[in-house]
């Protein structure tokens, strides 16, 4: 009897539901605000990277024309990445044919002033000694790598602070020596054609101690 119960329970319960879902009406969504003027709707990420169609990119990727008569130019020397790809960004659009070269460079870094290495460190001490005993400061002795044994006098920037060092110590006696302090660096150019009359200098806006060379039209 009570197995019965159970069975006629569960029955009525499947009924209930399902007469339930006949009837249930779905709700309708309420349609979105409308958007303030001005303001941009949501886009799906991959909306926003789709790719440009073909025919679009064929077109981006035509050169412009080179003229009948282009002005060819080495534009240079730049000397950092940065101020290289400004340059290039400004002048790209302005040119038929571009493109850049680096090439070393041996860069002024200042000066030095010295008395040539002595036969020994003996005698290079001996020199110090003879410096101080002359009122002569700011020196000292090398002691190791290629210069070992000179007696560096000082390192400067400008050539006449250099010049004018040198020529204090020679008047108590001495010959120094004075050299200029290079290292090797990079430094680029660009190569462009474009159309005659091509103001460069107004394109990239810094023109400071760049040339432009004409060059072969290649």
């Amino acid at each position: 009897m009570m197995v019965r119960g159970l069975v006629v329970l569960l029955a009525c319960m499947n009924l209930a539901v399902g007469l339930w879902w006949w009837l249930h009406v779905p709700a309708v969504a309420a349609p979105p605000p409308p958007m303030e003027s001005g303001v941009g709707g949501l886009v799906l990420l991959g909306e926003a990277e789709a790719p440009a169609p073909p025919d679009a990119v064929e077109l981006a990727a035509v050169p412009m024309p080179l003229p009948d008569a282009p002005l060819c130019l080495s534009i240079g020397p730049f000397a950092t990445p940065a101020q290289l790809r400004s340059a290039m960004n400004a002048l790209t659009p302005l040119a038929a044919r571009i493109q850049f070269r680096e090439l070393p460079a041996t860069e002024l870094r200042g000066y030095r002033v010295f008395l040539p290495a002595s036969g020994s460190r003996e005698q290079a001490l001996a020199t110090a000694r003879q410096l101080a005993a002359r009122g002569v400061r700011d020196y000292y002795v090398v002691t190791a790598g290629e210069e070992e044994n000179t007696i560096s006098l000082g390192l400067f920037r400008e050539l006449a602070n250099a010049e004018k060092r040198r020529d204090e110590v020679a008047s108590q006696g001495f010959q120094p020596s004075l050299e200029p302090r290079t290292e090797q660096a990079a430094q680029w150019w660009i190569d462009l054609a474009a159309e005659p009359g091509l103001d460069w200098a107004a394109a990239i806006g810094e023109a400071e101690g760049l040339e432009a060379r004409p060059a072969p039209c290649q």
